[in-house]
């Protein structure tokens, strides 16, 4: 194998740049490893852990290294590379001869009349400084990046209150403002719900959801997974079930989040007004437990029907059980989604016991797994992400995860998400389906989050999954009950309530 490097001094990109690099240079001939990276400290520290030694570098150095089967491959792979870097330069204004990049959020609000939002996706350590420059400037904040601390967390949220602003995150992967998706989003219509989110994928499920009942929403304010923990104060949760209930035409509104402090969210769910609120928190009285329970609330508060989401899951778990070798008894879920993968944990926990997790429901179930235990993984956690980019943009970052826990013999039932949408990779299915062919023991049970507007075509993914031999269900709750039922060889339970 050659490893090579290419460094340019003083090239920032965002992440989100660096990962459309990095799966570029993936997808190259020859290559079985390849990064994108800013030059920050603890990047050194991982390429160090995979063995390559780079010189001293800047924050705002870039580096592309590759590992590939011959010379030629890694430099085809960086040039590879590089052309995706070089598609980034800033489209010149009518009328100017040409276009310089703003160094500062300041300048370049100044220079673009209207902005109302920042997009901060910086390495974390820098994050902070960046939000509080864009608060200074005026500006709401999407904090995209991660490795935020809770006390710099807490301090912009602080400010950002004092300042009658917003600060979405830190890891705010989605949001819907103005009609427009930022981050990871579905594609779906306008319409009477005002969704306040603690988590990303938990935002894009009630998306997919509402889309396949016909309506939409309002907007989407991501608020960061730690909002409604003390340290934060719910401030920003607070601040959008205000501003989402202010808004014209919302019918009624949703706070999806992991368990909160039941005193922050008590104060938070106040803000609502007069406006109905549906609430999706594990722990909390009075709400509800599971996105499907949530939107199905929702949509009767609107006067809407719920799509039957159970409609042909019996015949799916009846087949597989006749199928699946009756001393294959584990249920193994590999997931992209944080909060696809949390919930299929407690619908699968209520069921079939413990399940062991990198992300645990309970401290005492975090792995390793005892033989046969069930797991779940949550393939987003940075533990996976430090030296790729997310499995929401490479599909081929769970590969190696799924086919371990396909090919063990003790697995019943492989379970995963498939999240489609801006920003996702453009054709995951067809990434994922030849490996998902290859796993002829357990069953295979796909959940694809997305509309069929998205750029993906929600049917068409759907139609390569189940080509490939897997068991698709229409949303993360089902796709868990119908795991849960294989496993237990009671096909009833897809029946049940989430």
């Amino acid at each position: 194998m050659t490893t090579a490097i290419r460094r340019q001094p003083g090239a920032y990109h965002d992440s989100m740049r660096l990962m459309a690099t990095s799966r570029a240079m993936a997808a190259s001939a020859g290559v079985s490893w390849a990064v994108a990276l800013m030059g920050t400290p603890p990047n050194l520290d991982m390429l160090a852990k995979q063995g390559i030694v780079a010189a001293p570098a800047r924050a705002n150095d870039l580096i592309m290294a590759v590992r590939a089967d011959s010379a030629d491959h890694a430099e085809q792979a960086l040039d590879a590379g590089e052309a995706i870097l070089a598609g980034g330069p800033a489209v010149p204004r009518a009328g100017a001869a040409t276009e310089t990049r703003p160094r500062t959020i300041a300048s370049a609000a100044a220079g673009l009349d209207g902005a109302n939002v920042a997009i901060v996706s910086v390495p974390g350590p820098y994050a902070a400084l960046a939000a509080h420059q864009a608060l200074s400037a005026g500006l709401h904040v999407l904090l995209f990046s991660d490795g935020v601390s809770v006390d710099d967390e807490a301090r912009l949220k602080a400010r950002a209150e004092s300042l009658g602003l917003l600060v979405m995150g830190p890891g705010a992967g989605t949001a819907v403002l103005g009609g427009i998706g930022l981050g990871f989003a579905n594609t779906l219509p306008a319409g009477p719900v005002g969704l306040v989110a603690a988590a990303g994928t938990g935002a894009q499920e009630v998306l997919a959801q509402l889309a396949a009942a016909g309506t939409g929403v309002a907007a989407v304010i991501g608020v960061g997974g730690r909002d409604l923990t003390r340290p934060a104060g719910g401030r920003m949760t607070r601040a959008a079930l205000r501003a989402l209930s202010a808004l014209p035409g919302v019918g009624v509104l949703m706070l999806v989040a992991k368990p909160p402090d039941p005193d922050v969210l008590a104060e938070a769910l106040a803000s609502a007004g007069d406006v109905p609120l549906i609430v999706v928190a594990v722990g909390v009285a009075e709400s509800h437990a599971t996105i499907d329970d949530g939107v199905e609330a929702a949509l009767a508060e609107l006067g809407m029907p719920a799509p039957d989401l159970r409609k042909g899951l019996r015949s799916l778990a009846d087949a597989a059980i006749r199928t699946v070798d009756p001393a294959r008894s584990a249920v193994r879920g590999v997931f992209s989604g944080g909060t696809l993968c949390y919930q299929a944990m407690l619908v699968l926990g209520r069921r079939l016991g413990p399940v062991y997790s990198n992300t645990p429901l309970r401290p005492e179930w975090r792995l390793p797994a005892p033989p046969a235990g069930h797991v779940c993984i949550d393939a987003g956690e940075e533990e996976f992400t430090a030296s790729r980019p997310h499995p929401m943009i490479d599909a081929e970052a769970r590969i190696d995860l799924l086919r371990s826990a396909g090919t063990d013999p003790t697995t019943a039932v492989v379970l995963l998400d498939v999240v489609l949408g801006h920003g996702a990779h453009p054709d995951p299915a067809s990434v994922l389906a030849p490996v998902l062919a290859e796993l002829t023991g357990p069953a295979i049970v796909a959940h694809v989050l997305g509309t069929e507007a998205d750029p993906q075509g929600l049917a068409n993914q759907r139609r390569i999954l189940a080509q490939a031999g897997c068991l698709i269900a229409p949303s993360g709750a089902r796709a868990a009950l119908l795991a849960a039922a294989v496993a237990r060889r009671d096909a009833a339970l897809v029946e049940e309530s989430p």
